[in-house]
């Protein structure tokens, strides 16, 4: 049973609507307990990460997910869900749950630091709209598989995920930098765009997700 964490930060009912029309059965939840018994999670999220941290806290629900990061429970992260999984943002300034070493800019530092003149280019901040991605080989045959090379996915966001290790980037999009797009750690997989409002291709990542094992692997799990 795939379980979806409800800590006041939006667009949980359309990842509802999506696992259904996957034929995946699912559970929405604002407390940790109702959640307990759940062989995988999903914690979406748009809007402030300070916020986000905050209501996380309140609930109780950013020690349930370090606990079932750590006991190896398949977790995906969507959106604001793919940045508060890193030790730090820079949105608020707040400390994050800390699952993987890394930290939360904001697009205008990376263009500077990149020498790029985003406002010439014509690239608006936040990064708003359809983009396809840069798909490592590795994760094309697990999260990305069966996902089209060619497909574009939805985007909202102003701040970039930066990795420490560069290996837990699977895959990027083109928005005059590198974008860190879907990131892969063992049992965690985070996508800073919305699959849920993706169309197909979003929707079979979700598919490739409820089967994903503690590994990052696929097999011997259920949906």
């Amino acid at each position: 049973m795939i379980g979806i964490i409800d800590y006041n930060a939006g667009n949980i009912k359309s990842v509802e609507r999506a696992l259904a029309a996957c034929g995946i059965p699912c559970i929405r939840a604002k407390k940790p307990a109702e959640l307990a018994d759940c062989d995988r999670l999903i914690f979406p999220g748009v809007g402030d990460a300070a916020f986000a941290m905050a209501q996380l806290k309140e609930t109780g629900f950013d020690s349930f997910i370090k606990d079932r990061f750590a006991s190896g429970t398949p977790l995906m992260g969507i959106c604001l869900g793919s940045q508060i999984i890193f030790d730090f943002s820079e949105e608020g300034d707040v400390p994050c749950l800390g699952l993987i070493p890394g930290r939360i800019r904001h697009f205008e530092p990376l263009f500077h630091e990149a020498g790029i003149d985003h406002a010439a280019l014509g690239l608006k901040i936040p990064h708003m709209g359809w983009n396809n991605l840069d798909v490592r080989e590795d994760a094309a045959a697990t999260i990305m598989k069966d996902v089209s090379s060619s497909a574009d996915f939805y985007f909202v966001h102003s701040y970039v995920i930066q990795p420490e290790n560069k290996e837990d980037i699977a895959a990027t999009a083109d928005y005059g930098i590198a974008v860190p797009s879907v990131i892969r750690h063992g049992n965690l997989v985070a996508t800073q765009f919305h699959p849920e409002k993706s169309g197909v291709a979003g929707l079979q990542i979700l598919k490739n997700f409820c089967g994903m094992n503690s590994t990052g692997g696929f097999g011997g799990a259920s949906c």
